[in-house]
């Protein structure tokens, strides 16, 4: 017996952090309400209620404009960590339809109904039962069902939107029905009607591609829906390609050489051809404390006793679980509904409270109370799991070892300190790489997540002390300097040379730097004393001649 044919369902809440404070304050969805997120200097509109669609503002727009057409709309900061929450409850809400269900972006969910669909009277019932579910929730939802992940997303996004419109997948004037307002059930398709459909700006739109018709069910739809970066969308608009058909039918290779092989995967990936699994999130445990406090505060003194107090039991939990914290996260919920936190990162992980303190008292300072903070709460974000290290041996050893133990912390702490202020990623070390090429000898890598070189392999010949790119010297067209030579604008007069060194590139990569092929090293000593590092390229797809790319001292 054949295996069914695999079925996947793409949720998407278009809506959802507009819905969400909506449930919170009991708005009226109608009413003009809008999530504001901030970018760079500027605020613009994250997430829209029904209202404020009706009112003409869209996603995207600066709030000032917004203000201005709208001046009666409601506004609210976005939460993007409590938005992450409320999508992790809609996810175990969703495990009621199948036991696979995946995050898909930030407004959206993937779940994998293979064998589920019967259960609810076929795909079109289990539609009906979601769109049911949101109405009651407050919720708006789109819908789509396709033999791939790929093809669920696009009809879940952009069912019923034409070509030419050159969206991002925001078009929320798409909802799904019985979103708004439980509207009458309407189930002739249980009787063997057709698949139910939608009506957008006046297009019938068909949210489910029957097994085996996907490619047909995408193939009107505008090339956004492929989930490609929006700078290729907009090149490939110019060269007249807006609609899926437009770009599935070409020649694969000059798509990848032209636009990287991103395109060609997500065409695939939508067509069924490279496989692309649901993948089902696992329960992270959290590690978290709160408080509540009996009166609002303000003070930065009253949010230090706080985290005097929250911070100790954090570090027993997360000790006592065998793991150190890497990044923590400070959150202070303020009495208007809203939220303020910090967050700070360790270089490496522990379970100390004195060594987590200090970074988060620099970053308090940073918090608005605005009219008060009414609750505290401390989340250990990332853990790793760490063992204890204990010296042991000889009395000598082991405090040679306990030395080097609080050298090694007092390091970690400095690099944490310094990170703070000026971000982790920015604080980098040297170590040394496997290559015999001069410029590529060391590696660049972030502090927080290296260890320290105890030990730097000398290399065979003295280095120079500073490289740069190559630089073309006039000189005779001979293997070894003979006479002067002109440099940087200088002419120079050589009293000593040692060498050669020859270095050969590497064969197994196409460097451009190294196209010329095999180099003679050389160092050589002017007159004033500047010694310098220079080489002949005997020349392969680039023709010979002396460089300089160095100097000593």
């Amino acid at each position: 017996m054949p295996a069914p044919r695999r079925r996947i369902l793409s949720l998407w809440f278009p809506r959802m952090g507009a819905d969400r404070l909506l449930r919170q304050i009991g708005g009226d969805p109608e009413m003009p309400f809008a999530v504001v997120a901030t970018q760079g200097p500027a605020q613009v509109l994250h997430s829209l209620s029904a209202g404020a669609s009706v009112a003409g503002l869209v996603r995207g727009q600066p709030l000032r404009d917004a203000l201005a057409m709208c001046p009666d709309m409601i506004t609210r900061l976005r939460n993007p960590q409590a938005e992450g929450v409320f999508l992790a409850s809609l996810r175990r809400w969703a495990g009621k339809y199948s036991p696979w269900v995946g995050i898909a972006g930030e407004e959206g969910l993937c779940l994998d109904i293979t064998g589920c669909a019967h259960l609810f009277g076929g795909e079109e019932g289990l539609l009906d039962s979601v769109d049911a579910d949101c109405a009651g929730l407050g919720l708006t939802v789109r819908a789509g069902v396709a033999d791939t992940i790929g093809g669920s997303w696009a009809l879940a996004r952009f069912a019923g939107i034409g070509a030419g419109h050159h969206r991002s997948g925001d078009a929320v004037d798409q909802e799904a029905r019985a979103t708004r307002s439980r509207a009458a059930k309407r189930r002739h398709w249980e009787r063997g009607g057709a698949a139910p459909r939608i009506k957008t700006a006046g297009v019938e739109a068909q949210r489910i591609a029957a097994p085996g018709q996907t490619r047909s069910a995408i193939a009107g739809l505008p090339l956004a829906a492929l989930r490609l970066e929006p700078d290729v969308v907009t090149q490939l608009s110019r060269l007249g390609l807006r609609r899926v058909s437009d770009l599935i039918d070409q020649p694969r290779g000059p798509l990848s050489r032209r636009f990287g092989p991103g395109v060609v995967l997500r065409i695939d990936q939508a067509l069924g051809q490279v496989p692309e699994p649901v993948s089902p999130v696992a329960e992270a445990r959290p590690f978290a404390v709160r408080m509540t406090l009996p009166d609002p505060i303000g003070l930065t003194d009253d949010l230090l006793a706080g985290l005097d107090r929250l911070l100790p039991r954090l570090c027993d939990t997360v000790g006592k679980a065998g793991r150190g914290v890497r990044l923590i996260r400070l959150q202070a919920y303020r009495t208007d509904h809203t939220m303020q936190w910090v967050s700070a990162g360790v270089a490496r992980p522990t379970a100390d409270p004195e060594r987590i303190r200090p970074l988060l008292a620099m970053k308090v300072e940073e918090i608005d109370a605005g009219h008060g903070i009414d609750m505290l709460r401390l989340e250990a974000v990332q853990t790793e799991p760490v063992s204890a290290r204990q010296p042991v041996g000889h009395l000598e050893a082991g405090k040679v070892i306990a030395d080097r133990l609080a050298a090694s912390t007092g390091h970690d702490d400095l690099i944490a300190r310094i990170g703070a202020r000026v971000g982790m990623e920015q604080i980098t070390r040297w170590h040394p790489a496997s290559s015999h090429i001069p410029e590529k000898t060391a590696l660049v890598l972030a502090a927080a997540w290296s260890e320290p070189v105890t030990e730097w392999p000398d290399p065979p010949v003295p280095r120079p002390l500073l490289l740069w790119r190559p630089e073309p010297v006039t000189a005779p067209e001979v293997p070894r300097l003979n006479g002067p030579f002109r440099w940087r604008g200088r002419d120079l007069t050589p009293v000593e040379t040692l060498g050669p060194e020859r270095i050969a590139p590497e064969w197994w990569l196409d460097d451009p730097a190294w196209r010329s092929g095999i180099r003679d090293y050389w160092r050589v000593t002017v007159e004033g004393g500047e010694r310098l590092w220079l080489f002949f390229a005997h020349g392969a797809a680039m023709s010979a001649g002396w460089f300089c790319q160095g100097r000593f001292g």
